[in-house]
């Protein structure tokens, strides 16, 4: 039998204020994803994120991998460390009950953010992390730091992972910049044509 409260007449709900958390309370539920940003006690699973989505056999079980293109590795705790120094960026990390399912790099340059290293863990790739993920970043960029424009450089013959992103809204520009040959800490180029094309997206 039901209560009689259930059948109490309906009352205005009390207005309550609630005032905005520091970036670094930001978060949803416990069930749900968590943003925060890194510290450097997090490099080594940040590093072992990034390794695992884009090289080797473990990458290949997702989308996002590199492994056909690159060989070596894609970071390494030194990267990561100097990308926590920059005075005007951060490494975001999205985590469900502890456990770090994707993470990225988001910089303000001016009146554009930039966003790069991108990592969803394999296991996790097309369920929705990443639009959640990317969509936290631009939020970062446009409502905390004022941006007015996100943009990224990315491997031209990464057609689908630039397909993805120009569903996001990001278009393609027709800039190129030179992939870092000789340069072991971005890879081991298997292939003599690799560039990076910029994608940007403005926001309203």
């Amino acid at each position: 039998m039901e209560s009689p409260e259930a059948f109490a007449s309906p009352i205005a709900a009390p207005v309550v204020i609630v005032t905005p958390k520091p970036y670094h309370l930001h978060m949803s539920e416990p069930s749900e994803l968590k943003f925060r940003a890194a510290a450097t006690a997090d490099i080594p699973a940040i590093v072992a994120l990034v390794e695992s989505a884009y090289r080797g056999d473990s990458g290949r079980r997702g989308w996002t991998t590199e492994s056909d293109l690159l060989d070596g590795q894609r970071t390494d705790a030194m990267g990561v460390a100097a990308l926590l120094d920059q005075p005007h960026g951060m490494i975001l990390l999205a985590e469900r009950s502890g456990a770090l399912l994707a993470s990225c790099h988001v910089e303000r340059q001016g009146d554009f953010g930039y966003f790069g290293m991108f990592a969803v863990d394999p296991l996790r790739q097309g369920d929705g992390l990443g639009k959640a993920v990317l969509a936290e970043a631009e939020r970062v960029a446009r409502d905390d730091w004022g941006c007015r424009a996100m943009h990224m450089t990315v491997i031209v013959q990464r057609a689908e992972l630039i397909a993805f992103y120009e569903r996001r809204g990001y278009r393609r520009t027709g800039e190129f910049q030179p992939f870092p040959y000789g340069d072991e800490r971005f890879g081991i180029p298997r292939r003599d044509d690799l560039r990076f094309e910029v994608l940007r997206k403005e926001f309203a």
